[in-house]
């Protein structure tokens, strides 16, 4: 069958990330368009990455014929547009998380998707994240009895890219980026079972000359079956990134700390490398990561949604799962918003999750 087309859609920090796996992990997929908005940076992105085409238009990319899937790595208020544009093409579409900017425009997606008989990707790394899998896998072996309790973090010092802070842009704050990880790890390990109420707090505390959105944030989730959940996402976190699970069972515990176990223990007086632009403060002890990418399982999560492209197998990861776990977010920002828990299934016709908290705070 060949090597799969992919439109890649951004040229910024997690277009970097994929445009690097696909090149030098994915040997199924090849990358033959990249479209960015700004003409100088996507071609030399293109230039960079060995791509031989660049477009400003999206519309050119998915016109190609040899173009079978796009991969949307833009900002989130672009998701909705570019995946129904993409299936009305015909082509499959992996989507950066978080989904999209509301449920509607989730549900519009999902139905596109569906109609063009495309596959609708929700690319959410941490359920191919090398060290979270073999933990998923003690859960599954029944290592740990019955889960009763799930936990995830991560935190750092902000985004990587200035869309994040405006909530114009993004929808929302940390809750929404960083929790949308959370939400679908809970998913994956417990089963995905439905989840039945959320209670969250959160609040913008160093932040605040960037984004009217939150910077951290805490979130407790109850399924179906009696797991909790419990969510801790920082964007005003000194000291470079850190990401860690936790999962408690009636018969046993694992801890699994994603960075610090694999990185080295590095000094500097004046901070070095990528990771400046997504975790900033890497001035002072920090803890270095090699093959970052591949510790996060982007390599992973990408050769396996080209996969489901090439033998038409199910994703993982879908458009469905995307929307359960934008709901949970949306309904996190109205507990934050109200200060009591707010039950699931949830309805709301606000525009962006962040909506109903920033009401709030006038």
């Amino acid at each position: 069958m060949g090597k799969v087309g992919v439109a890649l859609f951004g040229c910024g920090f997690i277009a970097e990330i994929h445009a690097d796996c696909y090149r030098r992990f994915v040997p199924d997929a090849r990358i033959e368009a990249v479209v960015g908005r700004n003409e100088a940076k996507v071609k030399a992105f293109a230039e960079r990455f060995g791509i031989p085409r660049w477009f400003t238009d999206h519309r050119k990319a998915l016109e190609l014929s040899d173009v079978r899937m796009a991969d949307l790595c833009i900002p989130n208020s672009l998701h909705a547009e570019m995946t129904v544009s993409a299936a009305d093409a015909g082509k499959h579409v992996i989507c950066e998380k978080p989904l999209c900017m509301n449920l509607q425009e989730a549900d519009g997606m999902i139905a596109a998707c569906r109609k063009a008989k495309v596959s609708l990707m929700y690319a959410e790394e941490l359920c191919f994240t090398p060290k979270y899998v073999r933990a998923k896998q003690l859960v599954d072996e029944g290592g740990l009895g019955k889960v009763y309790l799930v936990k995830q973090s991560e935190k750092h010092f902000g985004p990587h890219a200035d869309w994040f802070w405006d909530v114009e842009r993004s929808g929302g704050g940390v809750m929404l980026d960083m929790g949308c990880h959370a939400f679908e790890f809970f998913r994956w390990v417990l089963g995905k079972p439905a989840a039945k109420t959320v209670y969250s707090q959160m609040g913008t505390y160093v932040h605040g000359d960037k984004t009217r959105g939150d910077d951290n944030s805490i979130a407790i989730v109850e399924f179906e079956g009696g797991a909790v959940g419990m969510a801790e996402e920082s964007w005003a976190k000194r000291g470079g990134m850190d990401d860690r699970a936790e999962i408690y069972g009636s018969h046993g515990v694992t801890y699994a700390d994603l960075l610090h176990g694999n990185s080295l223990e590095t000094y500097s007086e004046v901070g070095y490398g990528y990771a400046v632009e997504k975790a900033p403060d890497t001035k002072g002890w920090t803890f270095t990561i090699y093959e970052e990418a591949w510790n996060y399982g982007f390599p992973q999560e990408l050769a396996h949604f080209v996969e489901c492209v090439k033998t038409g197998k199910q994703p993982l990861e879908t458009g469905e799962d995307g929307r359960a776990v934008l709901e949970i977010i949306m309904a996190a920002y109205e507990s934050a918003a109200t200060g009591r828990r707010v039950d699931l299934p949830f309805k709301t016709n606000a525009k962006t999750p962040i909506e109903p908290w920033l009401k709030a705070q006038h």
